[in-house]
């Protein structure tokens, strides 16, 4: 009979020492549930300010495309002598220090021109149209107008750029980011203080971006109507572009 109360006792404390577990567990999981609600809940007394950060950027990248046109009446020369002067002008581009995996080969298209006959009625094919284009980033902007003014020497007929871009934007996003909180905290404080008022947590924000880095174009070529000269090396300025961010902050007043 002794063992049988013993074996009843150590369940009974057993068994409440289990209940106290759940118990407590669901405390726990009720508490912070409840804390998260707490926080989901729009305050009543909130205090909402804009702000604008802005950085400048400064190109560091630089696209230049160019093409050999030409027109034929037998596809495998035309080919042939497109090939050549395609050929040498990456040659070329390569000896000014220009990496392999910064050129790279966009078109190349072969195509028939086509001549209506009005005595047949009917479109004959009159020859080829072949055009190979190459786009090269330049990242030593010294030789943008060295490359630019010697393609054409190159048999180079149809030449674009520089196109001037930031390769890592983010960088001077998160600049202008980081100008545009820190600008936003202190006119909230500035504001609250003026209402007596203390800033509390931050209960949600947005963010705009009005001056992305985009690609800024400019032109050059060394051409006229009598075919491909060799002009001066032309005189690139990359220029600057303003990156700004804009953020609205709602704060909880205290």
């Amino acid at each position: 009979m002794p063992n049988k109360i013993e074996n009843s006792k150590v369940w009974f404390w057993v068994i409440l020492d289990v209940v106290l577990m759940s118990v407590i567990v669901l405390a726990l999981i009720s508490a912070k549930a409840l804390w998260r609600y707490g926080r989901s809940v729009q305050p009543e007394n909130t205090i909402i300010v804009s702000s604008e950060g802005k950085t400048t950027a400064v190109p560091d990248l630089a696209a230049v495309s160019f093409s050999v046109v030409a027109e034929g009446s037998d596809p495998v020369k035309l080919q042939n002598d497109n090939n050549t002067k395609i050929n040498d002008a990456i040659v070329f581009v390569k000896s000014q220090g220009i990496e392999a995996k910064d050129i790279k080969t966009t078109g190349y298209n072969l195509s028939p021109k086509y001549v209506y006959s009005p005595k047949t009625g009917k479109n004959y094919i009159d020859g080829y149209i072949l055009t190979q284009s190459v786009q090269v980033k330049i990242r030593d902007f010294t030789k943008i107008g060295v490359i630019l003014g010697a393609l054409p020497k190159k048999g180079i007929n149809d030449l674009n750029g520089p196109n001037f871009s930031i390769e890592d934007p983010d960088k001077f996003l998160n600049q202008a980011r980081q100008e545009a909180f820190k600008k936003a905290r202190a006119k909230a404080e500035a504001m609250a203080g003026y209402a007596g008022a203390r800033l509390g947590r931050v209960v949600t924000f947005s963010e705009n971006t009005g001056g992305y880095p985009i690609p800024f174009y400019a032109e050059a070529s060394g051409f006229s109507k009598g075919g491909p000269i060799a002009p001066p090396a032309p005189t690139i300025e990359p220029g600057s572009q303003d990156v700004t961010v804009n953020v609205s902050v709602t704060y909880e007043l205290e």
